[in-house]
């Protein structure tokens, strides 16, 4: 199980929002869990993968 291995799954058997950003080498290079229900700011995750190029 994906959410398991990466350590975002919740004890009711579901996992937690969350973004993560994988390099092209397959390397975390972030991660952000976000709360339920809040919409996750997509100009800070924009910003986070320009410095990856």
């Amino acid at each position: 199980d994906v959410a398991k291995k990466y350590g975002i799954l919740r004890p009711e058997g579901y996992s937690e929002r969350s973004t993560f950003v994988i390099d092209k080498q397959g390397i975390i290079r972030h991660i952000e869990v976000h709360e339920i229900g809040k919409v996750p700011d997509r100009a800070k995750l924009l910003e986070i993968l320009k410095t990856l190029k």
